[in-house]
């Protein structure tokens, strides 16, 4: 019977292991030393300085993960974007997106106290680590000298299947089907109820040890997994020392998320989108007031990008993404196309690159076409070797009968000879400064990454999406064309010439950008912060009122 219960459990387990890593905007957060899972536990203590700065020491903690330091370059391995730069926050307010509820300083002054923060997360790809990180950054910011921890609950309790969380994530995220099934299987009141129950029974004790460890201030869970039961002990825990600890979950995701995201106990849930308060009502029985429409926290870059472009469409926008475009090394005469595959630059990348480049040339554009490679030191090498002013497209896969059926050539094969567009493609690895990337970019070709898209929209970035992990991002796609600032294609020669159509056509392009900057929400993780740190203060505050007079 137990061994029944257990792998009944992986199949929710593995199922809920959020599909973050195709989440993630830049793969620079997929693959940077300071941001993978150390064998001990690193704890950060930040300190603000004039570059942001941080000292890091050992702790006891067996599972944590370190952030990167904010504000500051960060190291990336065989980096190829070149000339990373900080553009001051604009001090006027942000005009407010549809989704957001904005928060200024004028409105929260945040004390000069710092606070303790423990995030909870598991490595299941880098868009949970990107939002951590993004959260982290903007409680060193708005509260100097603060310290935090992200603790993975689940892998240290060696308790089966738990502890097989993240390679069960990274099995299914490379098997969309198997990940299909199980999520949608999963993602059920009684099988959540079965989660919380089973967890309880047999991790309680050694996850309770494990958040033993630290005393925080705070609370915050930025994956889906760890809700229920972190929640309950982060309450049993303050109570045995006398106080009250607030605690908070972010869903990193956008258009739909798992049922494991919603618990009614938390002291406030962020979200990014109203099909997010939907499920967050309907699934959690969250109540309003502890619901805030923030959108999804990305890295503090794009909002200094977003307050020194202003808007993309304008003439002071357009002159700044030309600027950017040479800073970057990029010819301002042509049209910029960023596209992107996640930290192992998988996928049809290559095939997608190859139809952009044959429409592009043969429709008379003159483009850039960016890829990013990741890791995928293979795809960036095949690109840049070859020589795409004699390139050949691949010739067809199909049968002779299906050719005799289809007499007619390629339109790409068709007009090669004739081919007037002078098209550049380069192929990347990591880049360290993806807010300017997207900047000088005119569109986004890339997977339905929440965190990928969230970042788009928050520079106004037009998005072509190309594929998405069945469940959680299926609704990433809605997000992009409900908001008109986007399509989605799986076929190579499509995708080719919808873009080659947007960059055709200037209002077009112009429009779709403007759509995509009102579901943007740049300053979307300061706000949080600035909200949760609201709420901390005042229950700190409760704790020592509430100290002083037991004494």
């Amino acid at each position: 019977m137990k061994g029944d219960s257990s792998n009944l459990l992986l199949l929710i387990v593995t199922a809920v292991a959020n599909g973050a890593a195709f989440a993630a905007s830049s793969p620079l957060l997929m693959n940077n030393p300071t941001l993978l899972v150390k064998g001990g536990s690193m704890r950060t203590n930040m300190e603000q300085g004039t570059n942001g700065t941080a000292s890091v020491t050992n702790s006891t903690s067996t599972m944590a993960f370190s952030f990167a330091v904010p504000d500051a370059p960060t190291v990336a391995p065989q980096s190829d974007m070149i000339i990373p730069s900080h553009v001051e926050n604009c001090e006027e307010e942000h005009q407010p997106s549809q989704l957001s509820s904005c928060i200024t300083e004028q409105q929260i002054q945040p004390p000069r106290k710092p606070l303790k923060v423990l995030f909870l997360s598991a490595d299941t790809g880098g868009g949970h680590r990107a939002s951590a990180e993004s959260l982290a950054n903007q409680f060193m910011k708005h509260y100097p000298g603060s310290e935090y921890d992200l603790l993975d609950v689940w892998t240290p309790t060696k308790v089966y299947p738990y502890t097989t969380l993240v390679k069960s994530y990274k099995h299914l995220s490379a098997h969309p089907l198997q990940w299909k099934l199980l999520y949608h299987v999963s993602n059920t009141r009684a099988y959540a109820k079965f989660t919380d129950i089973h967890s309880n029974r047999l991790c309680r004790d050694k996850v309770k040890r494990e958040m033993e460890r630290f005393d925080p201030d705070v609370v915050v869970s930025v994956h889906p997994t760890m809700n229920y039961l972190p929640e309950k002990i982060t309450r049993e825990l303050a109570k045995s020392k006398g106080k009250n600890v607030p605690f908070f979950t972010v869903v990193t995701d956008f258009g739909s998320g798992h049922c494991t995201w919603f618990h009614k106990d938390v002291d406030k849930m962020y979200i990014a989108s109203d099909k997010i308060e939907e499920l967050a009502k309907k699934r959690g029985s969250i109540a309003d007031e502890k619901i805030f429409m923030s959108g999804l926290p990305i890295r503090d870059a794009f909002a200094a990008q977003s307050d020194a472009m202003i808007d993309r469409t304008t003439i002071e926008g357009k002159q700044y993404r030309r600027e950017m475009k040479v800073k970057l090394g990029l010819d301002p005469e042509k049209k910029v196309i960023l596209a992107m595959g996640g930290g192992e630059g998988v996928g049809s990348l290559s095939l997608i690159a190859e139809k952009m480049q044959v429409e592009m040339k043969a429709s008379g554009v003159d483009a850039t076409i960016l890829v990013i490679c990741g890791r995928n030191e293979a795809l960036k090498e095949e690109i840049n070797s070859r020589d795409w002013e004699t390139f050949i497209p691949r010739k067809s896969k199909r049968s002779k009968l299906a050719r005799k059926m289809f007499r007619k050539k390629r339109i790409a094969e068709e007009r090669i000879s004739n081919a007037k567009g002078n098209v550049d493609v380069i192929g990347l690895g990591f880049v360290d400064n993806m807010a300017e990337v997207m900047v000088a970019a005119d569109v986004l070709v890339s997977k339905a990454g929440p965190g990928t898209i969230a970042e788009a929209a928050a520079v106004g970035l037009p998005v072509m999406i190309t594929s998405f992990l069945p469940g959680q991002e299926a609704g990433n796609v809605d997000i992009v064309l409900d908001g008109e600032f986007g399509a989605f294609s799986q076929k190579p020669r499509k995708i080719a010439k919808a873009v080659t159509e947007w960059v055709q056509d200037e209002s077009m392009l112009d429009e779709l950008s403007r759509n995509s900057a009102r579901v943007g929400n740049p300053h979307a993780a300061s706000n949080i912060v600035l909200d949760i740190g609201r709420i901390t203060e005042e229950m700190m505050k409760q704790n020592q009122e509430l100290a002083i007079k037991n004494d």
